[in-house]
């Protein structure tokens, strides 16, 4: 295997579904799913087990017990159960074009990470798309998200089919390249230097913070976010307290200005 895919997730079987689906549709296949599993009940239990029985991929489950918003946590354990070099990470809400794992790879590179974006789809829509539209890739197709509704918006430029114009998309963006929990990856000795993601972080830019010891480190960004495509399932964000984000922006703001390299808070406890 060339490649882990980290997804994290919960309770989201039904999403988790589709997602599972979409590598299986991945025109490489040299890689494997590691799902980060910050607490679900048995129904995502259930579902990867009926999944894995069938799945083209190895699909390994790492579980902790639920005890609110701990996805940092549950990331870095399951970073110690990947078997390869190189990380994927994405969400267990986002369904991969079947170009997503390729596109990684072929863009990696010693001394960067990438950074992708996505396309979030409104409720209706995400709740429409079957098996059959994913593995026929219809929920990327933009006349088939016209015909299901969704109205004509210049972020379509994010789907696009052709490589060149992705790549000149990527080039020409103002959007600033970071490490986005959503469609981001590096290589596991850049990651592991860093100590991985800080576990005091919970939601609002506890994805960046690592990215931005990386760069602090020297490893660079690379935009892949046209390139590497991935559509967001809507999902409500319920558990987002307003002392979550002030928490993790004070957190950041010690990471920018004594420009960190690793966390004291991550992987190793020190």
């Amino acid at each position: 295997m060339n490649i882990s895919i980290v997804l994290s997730t919960y309770n989201q079987p039904l999403w988790l579904k589709k997602v599972l689906i979409g590598y299986d549709c991945q025109n490489v296949k040299d890689f494997e799913v590691v799902i980060a599993d910050d607490g679900s009940d048995e129904n995502t239990r259930a579902v990867i087990q009926e999944f894995s029985a069938i799945s083209t991929y190895p699909i390994k489950h790492v579980w902790h017990e639920d005890k609110g918003f701990r996805k940092t946590e549950i990331l870095n354990k399951a970073m110690q159960q990947c078997a390869t070099n190189y990380f994927l990470f994405s969400d267990g809400d986002c369904i991969p074009r079947a170009d997503f794992v390729a596109r990684h790879l072929q863009y990696r590179e010693k001394g960067y990470f990438l950074s992708g974006g996505y396309f979030k789809l409104p409720k209706e829509i995400s709740e429409a798309i079957t098996e059959d539209d994913i593995r026929n890739q219809n929920c990327f197709d933009i006349q088939w998200l016209r015909s299901k509704g969704l109205p004509f918006k210049f972020k379509f430029n994010k789907l696009s089919k052709h490589n060149f114009k992705a790549k000149l998309k990527d080039w020409i963006t103002p959007t600033k390249a970071t490490w986005n929990g959503m469609n981001s990856s590096g290589w596991k000795e850049d990651i592991f230097a860093a100590n991985g993601f800080d576990e005091r972080m919970q939601y609002g830019g506890e994805d960046r913070e690592l990215g931005e010891r990386l760069m602090n480190k020297g490893i660079k960004p690379k935009q892949i976010r046209f390139r590497a495509v991935c559509v967001h399932l809507h999902h409500e964000r319920g558990y987002v307290k307003p002392e979550m984000i002030e928490n993790n922006k004070k957190i950041r703001k010690v990471t920018k200005e004594q420009k960190l390299t690793r966390t004291l808070f991550g992987i190793e406890k020190i």
